[in-house]
């Protein structure tokens, strides 16, 4: 530190200054982060912290006085933290971050509880829906989903109406930026059937049935998908601001035993939901296989397999849904259109190599929600993501 000394007073000025910077509610840096984007087109994504990139800050500060600004601005970001194992203890810090193409864009990390952290409006949320037998939904500003659990298996089993057996994946389409999933499911429980009609923020015109809807998973073996049932358990492990994620588990299934736990994440922003699956099996599998619902055959498929990314595009009542797989190339055997003539049993197939952990995102985009207009343009959404996922932003914290 370089001391500056009053000759009147004879004070030391530069050694009082931070205590007086502090006394008059003023912040000072203690890191900066940069994060650049070497891809050709404009990103904005969810950026992860862990606790021990945080560590120099957090020696003298706690959790809950770290805020995040854009530098040279006072534009300061919303920010969740998340503790995934569930011991108590926060893991990550998560902050949205802009970025153009093939730059950089540089952030400020404040050790300051005075200053508020912004409100947002948009979220990522889940949760279990009890009114609803036991749906599992999850939703951001751009897409919802959902699955379902075992009181609807049962029910189902059983001949009740209305019920689903399956562990597909359901989509919701909204064409709102601000939830909508407790509204629906509110509206339902007095008028049944609610979200199956457009209000003017997007329904539930799609349909999942036996089908893998858009990603699930089974095993591809004679000509046929082995699938698991609904699931039995669940755990919420984050809502808020930026990311949820949640855990889903399912009774052993197929004659190969399989134990299954999907960990599922929504980021703010996406049209994809993270799925990391842990699968042990008692005998060893062929292969783990992602579908996409082809419902009657009527759409249309376009497989990408050199770039990881597959695609189905289909007309619902008076509008056309996109939906994708983006997986690792490396991890793929090959890729098809399944089409039968037996309900629910077609689906886009996405053959994965036998792995005790797959991971894929699964996503789609609705014309009526003003993301997407052409089939084109979903192609572009997918074939961006498959790159994202080669080239992840890249962040390096200095103080």
């Amino acid at each position: 530190m370089i001391f500056s000394i009053n000759r009147k007073s004879g004070f030391i000025i530069a050694a009082l200054l931070p205590l007086l910077l502090a006394g008059c509610g003023k912040t000072v840096t203690d890191l900066n982060i940069s994060v650049k984007n070497e891809l050709g087109f404009d990103r904005q994504e969810i950026v992860a912290l862990n606790h021990q990139q945080l560590a120099d800050i957090l020696k003298d500060n706690s959790e809950n006085t770290l805020r995040i600004r854009k530098q040279g601005t006072s534009e300061y970001l919303p920010i969740q933290w998340i503790d995934y194992d569930g011991d108590g203890k926060n893991d990550e810090l998560l902050f949205q971050a802009k970025v153009p193409a093939n730059s950089s864009v540089y952030y400020d990390i404040i050790a300051d509880s005075t200053i508020a952290v912004p409100e947002s409006k948009q979220v990522a949320y889940s949760r279990f829906v009890p009114e609803r037998t036991d749906d599992y939904t999850w939703e951001n500003d751009k897409i919802a989903f959902r699955t379902y659990g075992p009181t609807g298996q049962k029910e189902a089993l059983e001949g009740v109406a209305g019920s689903t057996l399956s562990s597909g994946i359901d989509l919701w389409l909204k064409r709102v930026n601000y939830p909508i999933i407790n509204k629906w499911y509110s509206n339902h429980v007095k008028t049944p059937g609610y979200y199956h009609i457009d209000h003017g923020e997007g329904y539930d015109p799609y349909h999942v049935g036996g089908s893998r809807g858009t990603g699930g998973i089974g095993i591809w073996e004679n000509d046929s998908l082995m699938v698991s049932q609904n699931y039995t358990g669940y755990k919420t492990i984050s809502s808020g601001p930026l990311r949820t994620v949640f855990e889903l588990s399912y009774a052993s299934w197929s004659p190969y035993y399989v134990h299954e736990t999907k960990r599922i994440s929504l980021d703010i922003g996406a049209n994809f939901s993270k799925f990391e699956i842990t699968l042990k099996a008692e005998k060893p599998v062929p292969n783990y296989t992602v579908g996409i619902s082809l419902h009657e055959n009527k759409g249309e498929s376009k497989i990408k397999q050199e770039k990881g990314w597959f695609r189905h595009w289909e007309q619902i009542d008076d509008s056309h849904v996109g939906e994708g797989i983006v997986i690792a190339p490396g991890d793929i055997e090959k890729a098809f259109a399944f089409k039968s003539e037996v309900p629910d049993q077609s689906n886009l197939l996405i053959v994965a190599k036998p792995t005790q952990k797959l991971i894929y995102y699964a996503g789609f985009a609705w014309d009526k929600s003003g993301q997407i207009q052409t089939v084109e343009d979903w192609d572009v959404i997918l074939d961006q993501q498959a790159q994202v996922l080669k080239s992840p932003l890249k962040v390096s914290l200095k103080k």
